[in-house]
């Protein structure tokens, strides 16, 4: 049997250029006369098969296809039935090869199944009798053939006629004329498909012509499930993707409306599928084909087979193993055959895991089933199981689905309650990624969920965590991947690889490569080369490298046939390293897969540029682990935190200086120069030392809360936005709060700055005779503190959740925190400067109001609002460390969100909702520990075809104590 094959980028639905007309002839009957020859209609539904009527194809002796191409005329091939059913009317046909084979689609998007329950349109596309004409015909050379051109039926069904037979009823605009009362003009519209909404709902079976001319009948795809044996059902799924039960059909129509959680389910879905098909096509998983990569029965550790298949205890029997068996393209099937709905992938490092989970959230997107749960990844390396795994995936969900944090009606978030309502299913990638200690605890915490799953591990790490829990994954079987077999590479490689000039795939850099493979299996070269060949990591790896080569000059030039050398290459290790460490030189040698979307003023990174700050951020990540825990996630909210807290601190504390320092020096001088009678010298002066002392005072004590607040977990960005909206006033209770924080910083700020004026300012003998009384001091200790309930309290109300519409990428989640941050700065102004003027002003008259309303309306602004933004909040945090000072001290470039964008368009890295990750594990272990240990190598060229490293910063060699100095 053909299994459904893999889904195409197409749109799903009806595609008329998948219509066929099945041509069709008997044997002769046993008197000898001549065989019958008939006509009828199909649907290509796989690569391979056409569905049809089965009585078109009864007694067949031979089945000819034709697919019509428009102006260009037909494309003929063989077929030959290989299932049918009489009671349902229906029939799968394989095409055969042929010569004009080659001329069809190599794939098309699967179809997708539904059943009606009320009146719908609906539409069919055949090749019925009243379409045959006579006259000039595409691809005929003859001025005058019959043909029977194609005919687009459209109409409506509906489920309630013919109820005791159980077919649907189509109403169709009739024929003009019926010429002969004998045979139907319908005649060769039997087996068409018949489409609602861009689902297979039904196969023109018969025409009635008691029922008119515009009446066809068709078999319902919801009746086969009655009229099939289970078996046949399960043959039909692997033949044609036809879901195993009725009840997994689509409804049709929908249910009017849905509920809340329905529609919270669909746009997490479209969310999901629009992020990882670009991802997908970023990574180039299908240029120029997939390669193929196959699973089978994983052994060992698993569930018994009873939990796995539900089987009731009272049976008496133990059941048999499912065949689990199968290439990547069929891991859905395989999944739903599983009747757990529990998963665990087993791989080697670099064997495709990822890869396999990204095409079983792709492929179930892409062709969905009511009630099926959104498949999401979760990367499990950041999962601490001290948190339950509700509460993580909850986080996972709003980080990267910033709409899902909106309340729901029942209370809490749409992530809650989607996960509540167990709408998601969690595709747990990177298991092995978990420090050893934490793996047994996480799998008895999976364990006490009853939620569907798919877990992705290497073997090893997988078994000792079993071994060590004492528990397996309850209901869970297991899949190991394979390796890539040689025959399969061989082609990948020839069809992925430039020929040279004038010569055909056999004429590839590859080809001395893969003759050795061939010719010598056993040797020590080939098979060093075909185990580091062996994984979808490697070989694309290896592709990247080699096709760089192909353009670089003629002395440095590498080949793929240097592999094979036992002298520089003496085990399979060695040549893996080999092929991470000329990754990036080959990564940067051509310019970005998005280049053409790139602005033209933006310069690019080479390799000796880019290597030590990719080596930065894997070290990073590294230092993030603790206790073992291996970190993936490189979020732009966490860079620089591996620094020692005291640097952390000095470093947010001189921003927060700087911003009040030189707002209140600034705003000092013009309110000197107004309002006194002193000269411009005695002004300077004195802004000088205001915005020294406001400025440390303001450092030290945003410096201080940062420290404390580091102290306590990392800073992370608030996913909210400006926003009045009318459930504002739900959150005044945190409103209320707040204020209250807000009216102790009022305080304690205003309290602060009117003891250095008036003790130190005064004391150096730069009064200027603006502080006035302790009323005139009372009253702007009055003023700040007022304001500082105001601006804290409204900003807890005007905030709501941030929406994107869409998956969160890092620069989306970057913008809305400075955004948050320039709003403050607005509403800091807003509030505090016509507070202050008013009172100014009804104490000291308009003029004066307006002088200081405005002056303490900006420093508000730019001093206490930009300090705060800069000392206290994620963005500051970034602008502190990840902006200023680790490019100041060369461990990252100036330019930090755009060169990361660079290396994911050069699939250095890889971009996970709000994240980077590096393209592998292997990738980043590579950076973490290869530059580290040959930091000593220098900046000399290559040696031979080997990349050499590049020179780190010298900053980057202290590393002490938890982080570097």
């Amino acid at each position: 049997m053909t299994a459904a094959p893999e889904p195409s980028p197409e749109p799903l639905g009806f595609d008329p250029r998948r219509a066929v007309q099945v041509l069709v002839e008997t044997d002769g009957g046993p008197d000898g006369g001549p065989g019958e020859r008939r006509r009828g209609s199909g649907y290509r539904v796989t690569a391979d098969t056409v569905l049809t009527a089965a009585h078109v194809v009864r007694d067949a002796s031979s089945v000819r296809l034709r697919f019509a191409d428009g102006a260009l005329g037909t494309t003929e091939v063989p077929g030959t039935r290989v299932w049918s059913d009489t009671a349902a009317d229906i029939a799968v046909l394989r095409i055969e090869p042929g010569p004009d084979r080659d001329r069809l689609p190599p794939r098309v998007t699967p179809v997708r199944f539904a059943r009606v329950t009320g009146v719908v349109e609906c539409e069919a596309l055949g090749f019925p009798r009243f379409k045959l004409h006579r006259g000039p015909a595409p691809g005929h050379d003859r001025p005058s053939v019959p043909y029977r051109d194609s005919h687009h039926a459209r109409g409506t069904t509906s489920p309630f006629s013919n109820l005791r037979r159980g077919t649907l009823e189509l109403a169709l605009r009739a024929p003009e004329y019926d010429t002969d009362g004998r045979r139907s003009p319908w005649e060769g519209m039997s087996g068409a498909a018949v489409w609602s909404a861009g689902r297979l709902i039904g196969v023109v079976s018969e025409h009635h012509r008691s029922d008119g001319l515009g009446t066809l009948t068709a078999g319902r795809v919801d009746r086969w499930y009655a009229l099939l044996a289970p078996e046949q059902v399960g043959e039909l799924g692997e033949l044609i993707g036809l879901p195993p039960d009725a009840e997994r059909l689509i409804r049709l129509p929908p249910p009017p409306g849905g509920s809340w959680l329905d529609a919270a389910a669909r746009d997490l879905a479209s969310w999901v599928e629009r992020q990882w098909s670009e991802e997908e096509r970023r990574r180039s998983v299908h240029d120029p084909f997939p390669m193929r990569v196959c699973f089978r029965n994983a052994t060992g550790r698993f569930d018994n087979w009873s939990n796995v298949r539900r089987t009731p205890p009272s049976s008496g029997t133990p059941s048999p193993p499912l065949p689990l068996a199968g290439p990547l393209e069929r891991i859905v099937e395989v999944y739903r055959s599983v009747p757990s709905r529990r998963l665990v992938v087993l791989g080697e490092a670099g064997a495709g895991k990822t890869i396999l989970a990204l095409r079983l959230v792709l492929d179930r997107l892409r062709a969905p089933v009511p009630g099926d749960p959104v498949p999401v990844i979760f990367s499990l390396g950041s999962w601490d199981p001290a948190e339950s795994l509700h509460d993580w995936m909850r986080g996972q969900l709003v980080r990267d689905y910033p709409d899902l944090n909106v309340p729901s009606p029942e209370g809490g978030s749409l992530a809650d309650a989607l996960l509540r309502s167990h709408r998601v299913l969690p595709v747990l990638d990177g298991f092995d990624e978990m420090a050893e200690d934490l793996r047994g605890t996480a799998l008895r915490a999976v364990n006490a969920t009853v939620t569907d799953l798919v877990l992705t591990s290497r073997p090893e790490e997988y078994d000792r965590a079993v071994r060590a829990a004492g528990v397996v994954l309850r209901g869970a079987p297991g899949i190991v991947l394979d390796p890539l077999d040689p025959r399969d590479l061989a082609t990948y490689l020839r069809r992925a690889s430039p020929p040279a000039p004038g010569g055909d795939e056999s004429s590839t850099a590859w080809e001395p490569v893969l003759r050795e493979l061939a010719r010598r299996p056993r040797g020590e070269g080939a098979e060093n080369v075909a185990r580091v060949l062996g994984t979808p990591l490697m070989v694309a790896l290896a592709r990247t490298v080699y096709q760089s080569a192909n353009g670089r000059s003629p002395e440095d030039r590498s080949v793929p046939e240097d592999l094979l050398d036992v002298r520089r290459f003496p085990t399979a290790r060695a040549v893996e390293d080999h092929l991470l460490a000329a990754f990036l030189p080959a990564a940067y040698d051509a310019p970005p897969a998005g280049a053409h979307a790139v602005q033209p003023r933006r310069r690019g990174w080479d390799a000796e540029q880019a290597a030590p700050w990719l080596g930065y951020l894997a070290r990073h990540l590294d230092r993030l682990g603790q206790g073992g825990q291996v970190v993936r996630d490189l979020a732009w909210w966490e860079l620089g935190t591996t620094l020692r807290r005291s640097t952390r601190t000095f470093a947010v504390g001189a921003l927060a200086a700087v911003a009040f320092g030189v707002t209140t020096a600034v705003g000092n001088i013009p309110v000197d120069l107004v309002a006194t009678a002193f000269p411009l010298g005695f002004a300077l002066r004195r802004g000088a030392v205001v915005g020294v002392l406001h400025g440390l005072a303001a450092g030290s004590v945003f410096g201080f809360i940062y420290w404390w607040m580091s102290g306590r977990g990392r800073i992370k960005p608030l996913q909210v936005r400006a926003r009045i909206s009318r459930g504002a006033w739900k959150r005044r209770d945190e409103a209320l709060r707040s204020a209250l924080a807000g009216l102790v910083v009022g305080a304690v700020a205003s309290t602060t700055l009117i003891l250095l004026d008036r003790v130190v300012v005064s004391g150096l003998g730069l009064d200027d005779g603006q502080g006035g009384s302790r009323t005139a001091a009372l009253v702007f200790v009055a003023e700040l503190t007022a304001g500082g309930a105001l601006v804290f309290g409204l900003t807890a109300l005007l905030e709501a959740p941030l929406q994107s519409g869409s998956a969160t990428r890092p620069t989306d989640l970057l913008n809305a925190n400075r955004r948050r941050v320039a709003h403050r700065l607005v509403l800091w102004a807003l509030v505090i400067g016509p507070l202050v003027g008013v009172v100014e002003g009804l104490w000291h008259g308009p003029l004066r109001g307006l002088q200081v309303g405005t002056v303490f309306g900006l420093e508000a602004a730019f001093g206490a609002g930009l300090a705060y933004g800069c000392g206290l909040t994620a963005w500051g945090q970034w602008v502190a460390l990840a902006r200023i000072w680790l490019p100041l001290t060369g461990r990252l470039p100036w330019r930090l969100m755009a060169f990361l964008d660079d290396a994911h368009q050069r699939e250095v890295l890889r971009q996970a909702g709000a994240v980077y990750q590096f393209r592998h594990a292997s990738v980043q272990e590579h950076l973490t520990g290869g530059l580290r240990d040959r930091t000593t190598a220098g900046s000399g060229g290559t040696s031979g075809n080997r990349a050499e490293p590049h020179p780190r910063h010298p900053s980057q060699d202290k590393d002490t104590g938890t982080g570097v100095s």
